[in-house]
């Protein structure tokens, strides 16, 4: 009997996980690139942000894909934390999709017509004429998948009902709520899918072998568990990144810590009991554990949803940042100030420094990987390159919203040279990503440079890098003198270009240089040029905006 049941568990599993991984597939190939332009709708309402969690969940029918989802994007500076978290609440109100699924088969008797379903979707996935048509064949077959295994899981517990030993350990699990939690928790952590968990206590339930009452905390634990598919994804990632992940650990161990005294008392079954008229009965308990399992997640988002800023608090409170980690949201770009743009655009040119800053950081690990001939650094320069983009579209959407209020001219004049700088800016970020490449080659080809090469590398980047600094605090307090020093050093890069190319050609024509690692040593001086090349760019652009103003003075005293 116990051999029996373990391979119709284990098979049932099998299939509910294969159907559920075809009919998602499926789905996010019909929604294709929409799922991703759906999140970035995410702006301002936070309720516009759990409708997207929620819809996105329900389409893919899965809310730890929808929280590794979110993490990603957060990781990649697509999403702000506070979005983020309006998101994931609403991803929690999506998974409850699965739950009213899966109580269809008890109402409509959906396995008897699984099989059927398998078919039609094998031939339409196979011989459909259209991809949407071939899309929509997979979610067919999936769905008939995930019920056949419905049923296999359903047969294997049918036994259970008459033991009264299995019944025993189910009853403790109602007089004691938070035994139940932990075996709903452990379940969801070892399958890895709340879906399941929720599939397992629900076909349980409808076989009699558990109540009503000890299936709740099963599901309350099921909340918990299905975090740490998030908790994983965040591995590795930012500081934002991780600060979501913790955020939907949080937010639904509180929910369910808080839920607890209810079930406790009796009260939430009891409420569930009073919004859904008649009595239970194993016909339609499936049907109350789907409600139940809505009614938390609802409740839960609804009670926080005007707390998400302290919720945004206490997640950057309990991750704090660590020393030398970058911050990839603004930190001067207050919205208040746009009606000032006299400050407003003060507020711009200071993350745009901040910006030149982390873009120069990315630069100099790179070059001084290079010189040193190591990669152990090399990890920092995507995650400084991912803020150095963020803060691209972040300052760039700030000034352009500006450019909306109504300016002086001076104003006026000032936001295309800073939209040009925040450009300049990103191009700098960009090329620590090709020296990276550069790192790499010589690390992984064990290219050899000569003493010479290097010294002379040495000699271009010192320059390079005070450059950097110049051009920073040039940009930050619009110094006319620092920016004209920057120009001057960019002659100097030049200059320093043309030698050590003349440099190289010697050493090649003496045999004294491998020719492979000649390549890289000219890639690598170019691109330092052309990083010279960028933050001249901004010098002028200082230089230009201070010619504007003192023009402006001039002809108002005129």
């Amino acid at each position: 009997m116990i051999k029996e049941l373990l391979f119709l568990l284990l098979g049932g599993l099998g299939f509910f996980f294969f159907g559920m991984r075809i009919m998602s597939e499926g789905l996010k190939k019909i929604a294709g690139e929409r799922l991703k332009a759906i999140l970035h709708t995410v702006t301002k309402l936070p309720i516009i942000g759990v409708a997207v969690g929620a819809l996105v969940t329900c389409l893919i029918q899965s809310s730890s894909a929808t929280s590794v989802m979110v993490v990603g994007f957060v990781n990649a500076g697509l999403l702000t934390l506070r979005h983020a978290i309006s998101v994931i609440m609403g991803a929690n109100i999506g998974t409850t999709f699965t739950a009213w699924l899966v109580s269809s088969m008890s109402v409509f008797k959906v396995t008897d017509y699984a099989l059927p379903f398998v078919a039609i979707g094998f031939a339409v996935n196979t011989f459909g004429r259209t991809k949407n048509a071939r899309f929509w064949g997979q979610v067919l077959l999936g769905f008939g998948i995930l019920f056949i295994g419905l049923g296999f899981m359903k047969d294997a517990f049918e036994p259970l009902k008459n033991t009264q030993h299995v019944k025993d350990i189910f009853v403790m699990f109602s007089r004691n709520p938070l035994l139940g939690v932990l075996v709903g928790l452990l379940f969801t952590v070892l399958l890895q899918s709340s879906s399941a968990t929720i599939a397992i206590v629900q076909v349980l339930a409808f076989n009699g072998v558990i109540s009503f009452p000890a299936a709740i905390p099963l599901i309350l634990g099921d909340n918990i568990g299905t975090t740490i598919t998030a908790q994983l994804a965040a591995v590795g990632t930012n500081l934002t990144a991780r600060r979501t992940a913790m955020f939907h650990t949080l937010f639904n161990v509180i929910g369910v810590g808080y839920m607890l005294f209810f079930v406790y008392n009796g009260w939430f079954v009891r409420f569930v009991d009073f919004i859904i008229p008649g009595s239970i009965t194993l016909r339609n308990v499936m049907f109350y554990i789907a409600v139940s399992h809505s009614l938390f997640n609802v409740t839960n988002t609804f009670l926080f949803l005007p707390f998400i800023g302290g919720l945004e608090r206490l997640c950057i409170w309990l991750v704090p940042k660590k020393k030398g980690a970058v911050e990839m949201e603004p930190q001067y770009l207050e919205r208040h100030l746009l009606n000032t743009p006299a400050i407003a655009i003060e507020q711009a040119r200071r993350e745009t420094a901040r910006m030149l800053g982390v873009a120069s950081e990315s630069v100099s690990i790179a070059a001084r990987s290079f010189l040193e001939n190591s990669i152990n650094r090399l990890k920092m320069v995507p995650e400084l390159e991912q803020t150095v983009d963020n803060l691209q579209s972040e300052i760039t959407q700030y000034l352009v919203e500006l450019s909306q209020r109504d300016l002086s001219d001076s104003e006026s004049e000032s936001l295309p040279v800073l939209i040009h700088s925040v450009n300049d800016v990103e191009r700098v970020g960009d090329h620590s990503e090709n020296i990276v490449e550069l790192v790499e080659r010589r690390v992984e080809k064990k290219l050899p440079f000569t003493d010479d090469a290097i010294k002379e590398l040495r000699l271009m980047w010192d320059e390079l890098y005070t450059m950097m600094i110049e051009a920073q605090t040039a940009l930050r307090k619009s110094d006319f003198k620092i920016a004209k020093s920057v120009l001057a050093r960019e002659d100097r890069i030049n200059h320093l270009q043309v030698k050590l190319k003349k440099a190289h050609v010697n050493r090649l024509n003496q045999r004294r240089c491998d020719f492979k690692s000649g390549i890289v040593f000219l890639d690598f001086v170019d691109n330092l040029e052309k990083i010279g090349d960028h933050l001249a760019n901004i010098a002028q652009g200082v230089i230009g905006e201070m010619r504007w103003q003192l023009q402006t003075k001039f002809e108002k005293v005129s």
